[in-house]
């Protein structure tokens, strides 16, 4: 599949660094991924996703949020609101280059980000979240132990999935903030769930409590037997499988292709 690398100004106007993977034949429709806390744009859920959803027609684009990745910008400095602004710059692009996204998909504390997103991208007519906390304040249990330093001093250094990251007092004042619950029950897009019932870092019961939270249409699906990154390529492709069908029927049909989609890029 072609898969084109651009970048675009983020949330505090730094460039941010993203894939655009295409069908060979003009899109079906495009849809936005927002990835996991701290991972980036080319992780295994996101690199299959990508694969599956452009057998399927539909364009996807993957973006490193600020301070992450190939994104500059100082990630001390982003918080879970930078995220949202982040993901709504990225569908900005969208619209102005191709077409504005119908579908967000958002893995972990991304999944959180694009339900809170999803207001302020009109066009957006689908939802898929993959092992998402039911609020983003779930995300301070990965530096609890730092978190009396952050909170006492205004800032910490702590350890994610092995990688040292500054956090600061601004990070946890600002998922205060978040009216989460207020946003999923007025979502008004077709939600889908997706949720290893095993998770050890977000707990299935942020499922139930998404589901029973929003309005329907929603579905739920179980990953069964996957971990909360979706480390085995068997859990990533089910996954990309499933969410390729469900979104399907949200979208116009295959025959109903974007004709005359654009091409800018900023490098190739």
């Amino acid at each position: 599949m072609p898969s084109l690398r651009i970048e675009f100004p983020g949330s505090l106007g730094v460039p941010l660094a993203a894939r655009l993977d295409l069908p060979d034949t003009p899109p079906r429709a495009f849809a936005l991924f927002a990835h996991c806390f701290t991972c980036s744009k080319d992780s295994r859920a996101a690199a299959h996703i990508g694969k599956t959803l452009v057998e399927q027609g539909i364009a996807l684009l993957r973006f490193d949020f600020t301070g992450l990745g190939g994104s500059e910008g100082e990630f001390e400095n982003t918080n879970f609101s930078s995220n949202i602004t982040d993901l709504v710059a990225a569908a900005d692009w969208l619209r102005r280059q191709y077409a504005a996204p119908s579908v967000l998909i958002g893995h972990s504390l991304g999944g959180a980000a694009v339900l809170a997103a999803a207001g302020g991208i009109p066009e957006s007519r689908a939802v898929v979240t993959m092992n998402a906390p039911f609020s983003p304040e779930h995300v301070t249990n990965l530096f609890s132990d730092g978190r009396a330093q952050i909170e006492s001093e205004g800032e910490a250094t702590v350890s994610i999935g092995g990688r040292p990251f500054k956090v600061k007092r601004e990070f946890l004042l600002d998922l205060t903030t978040q009216r989460q619950a207020e946003r999923i029950g007025d979502l008004r897009r077709a939600l889908l769930i997706m949720h290893g019932p095993t998770d050890a870092v977000v707990g299935i019961g942020n499922a139930t409590a998404l589901f029973m939270a929003a309005r329907h249409p929603k579905s739920f699906i179980a990953l069964d037997g996957a971990d909360h990154l979706l480390l085995r390529a068997e859990d990533a492709r089910y996954a990309a499988q499933v969410m390729a069908a469900w979104v399907g029927r949200y979208l116009p049909p295959a025959n109903g292709a974007l004709e005359g989609h654009a091409r800018t890029v900023t490098e190739q």
